[in-house]
């Protein structure tokens, strides 16, 4: 007789976790990033300038600071670049041909002040020594 009994409660019991599990994952929702969060740079943003055809964001940690200029309007490759120094140091640069966004670039700047800029097709924008 309880043998039948567990026999019974067995394919219940794994179906009450395949329900619970289901249920946990839809209530999680899918894991979307908004396009601050896909920069691919850690950190907390601290700076921004935004000048004709994109902006130069600026993002600090603890000990780094990270850079990229984004395109105000993706399209075609143009010419971009990003350029991160630290005083004392030698810069980061990332240019190229791009069609979204130049960087990111990281440098290590522990009690160190830094500038950069950023450029998209000719236009441009600069921080001068920041985060000091």
């Amino acid at each position: 007789m309880f043998g039948e009994v567990r026999a019974a409660r067995r394919p219940l019991a794994y179906l009450v976790a395949l329900l619970l599990a289901v249920g946990a994952l839809s209530l999680g929702g899918p894991v979307t990033a908004s396009a601050d969060a896909a920069s691919l740079c850690s950190g907390r943003p601290t700076k921004t300038v935004g000048f004709g055809t994109g902006e130069l964001r600026l993002y600090r940690s603890r000990q780094y600071v990270c850079a990229l200029t984004v395109a105000k309007v993706p399209g075609p490759r143009r010419a971009m670049s990003v350029a991160l120094q630290p005083r004392g140091g030698r810069p980061a640069v990332d240019s190229g041909r791009f069609t979204r966004q130049a960087g990111p670039v990281t440098v290590h700047a522990l009690n160190r002040c830094v500038r950069a800029t950023g450029s998209v097709a000719g236009r441009s924008g600069a921080t001068g020594w920041v985060l000091c």
